[in-house]
C-alpha cells in the first residue's frame, strides 16, 4: 500500500542584507537545521526582499553567497532541505502582484516593520510598503503548513493568511493558509549593549568572527559598574544571557553562582563566554572555510534547488490563475 500521508511543508527565507551573526543563529538558524529532519522543508536567500536596503549589485551578490555559506556550514543539507535564491524562482513576482489586486491598503500600512524602518531612517519606497505582499507570495506558493520566525515577524504570517483569506473568498480555494512557529526559549538574543542583537543597532557577535574580531565584540559588551566584590545578579547580566546559549548546563549554573556570590568580575565572565563562543563555532567556521574555497559548487547547490522550488511555485501559480482568470483553458493543468 502507498503511504499517502503529507510531509510537513516547511518555509523560511533568510534576507542577506548583512552578516549573519549569533542572534540570527540561535534565534531562527537553529530551529531552521532542525526542522529539515522534520518536514518537507523549503529554505531560500530573500534577494528580492534584500534590495528594499541594498543597492550596490556587487554588494548583494557578496551578500548571498556569504549567507549561503553560512547557512551549509552550520548544517543545512541540501539532501534534506530544497535550498535556492528567491530570484531564480521568478514565478514568486507573479503570485506577488495577484496578490496586491486583492490585499487593502490599510492592511499594509498597519505593517508594524514598515513603520520601524521608516522610523530608522529608510527611505519609504513602494517595495518597502509592499514588502508584506512579496512575503505572502513567497509562502503561499510553496502551500507551506509552517512557517518558522521570531516574535516580530508573526505579523507577516497574519498578513499573509488575511491575503490568502481574500484571494480566496473572492476566487474560491486556491491558497493553504500558513501557520507561525516561534522558539520562544531564545526569541531576544542581546546584543552587546543590551539591547536585541540586531545589524541595525551595530550590537552583534558574527557566527563566523575569530580571533581579534570576536575577541573585541566579547570584550565590548556594556557592563554596569559593579564593584568585583559585590553580588551581582545574572539574569540582569548580557554576558550571562549569552553564555547561556554558549556554555554547557553546568557551566551556566557555574557562572550564575559566581555572580550571586561576588567577588567575580564582569571580565572574568567575558573570557569565559569568549572561550565558549570559541568553542561551539570552531567547527563551522572550519567548514565555512573549506566551501568557501568552491564557490562553484555551492551554486549548483542553490541552481538544482531552484529546480525543484520552482516545480512547486509553478503549480501553484496556475492555479492561481485559472481561479482568477487570466490563464486559458489551454493552460489549465
Amino acid at each position: 500500500m502507498t503511504d499517502t500521508t503529507k510531509r510537513l511543508r516547511i518555509l523560511s527565507g533568510v534576507q542577506p542584507s548583512g552578516t549573519l551573526h549569533i542572534g540570527n543563529y540561535f534565534g531562527a538558524i537553529r530551529q531552521h537545521i532542525a526542522l529539515q529532519d522534520e518536514g518537507d522543508a523549503f529554505y531560500f536567500l530573500a534577494n528580492y526582499h534584500a534590495l528594499t536596503t541594498v543597492n550596490d549589485a556587487a554588494t548583494l551578490r557578496q551578500l548571498t553567497l556569504d549567507a549561503a555559506l553560512d547557512y551549509l556550514a552550520l548544517g543545512l543539507d541540501p539532501r534534506k532541505a530544497t535550498f535556492f535564491r528567491q530570484s531564480d524562482v521568478p514565478e514568486v513576482c507573479e503570485l506577488t502582484w495577484l496578490l496586491s489586486t486583492v490585499t487593502g491598503m490599510g492592511l499594509l500600512e498597519r505593517a508594524v516593520s514598515y513603520k520601524d524602518k521608516i522610523a530608522r531612517g529608510i527611505q519609504p519606497r513602494v517595495g518597502l510598503f509592499t514588502y508584506p505582499v512579496l512575503m505572502a507570495a513567497d509562502i503561499l506558493i510553496y502551500d507551506a503548513d509552517i512557517v518558522p520566525v521570531g516574535a516580530d515577524q508573526v505579523q507577516h504570517i497574519e498578513m499573509t493568511r488575511d491575503m490568502a483569506g481574500y484571494f480566496n473568498s473572492i476566487y474560491g480555494e486556491t491558497f493553504h493558509l500558513p501557520e507561525p512557529r516561534l522558539e520562544e526559549a531564545t526569541a531576544k538574543v542581546p546584543g552587546t549593549d543590551g539591547q536585541k542583537m540586531s545589524k541595525s543597532y551595530g550590537n552583534t557577535i558574527g557566527i563566523f568572527d575569530e580571533g581579534k574580531a570576536l575577541k573585541t565584540r566579547v570584550m565590548g559588551i556594556v557592563t554596569d559598574s559593579t564593584p568585583v566584590e559585590d553580588p551581582k545578579d545574572p539574569e540582569a547580566s548580557t554576558i550571562w544571557q549569552l553564555y547561556r546559549l554558549v556554555g554547557t548546563s553546568d557551566e551556566v549554573a557555574a557562572m550564575a553562582e559566581q555572580f550571586r556570590a561576588g567577588g567575580y568580575g564582569y571580565g572574568m565572565a567575558k573570557k569565559s563566554l569568549l572561550e565558549a563562543i570559541d568553542r561551539t563555532f570552531a567547527l563551522f567556521r572550519e567548514r565555512r572555510k573549506e566551501l568557501a574555497a568552491h564557490p562553484d559548487d555551492v551554486e549548483q547547490i542553490l541552481l538544482e534547488g531552484a529546480k525543484k522550488a520552482r516545480e512547486h511555485a509553478r503549480g501553484v501559480l496556475d492555479r492561481a490563475r485559472w481561479a482568477c482568470g487570466i490563464a486559458s483553458t489551454n493552460e489549465r493543468r
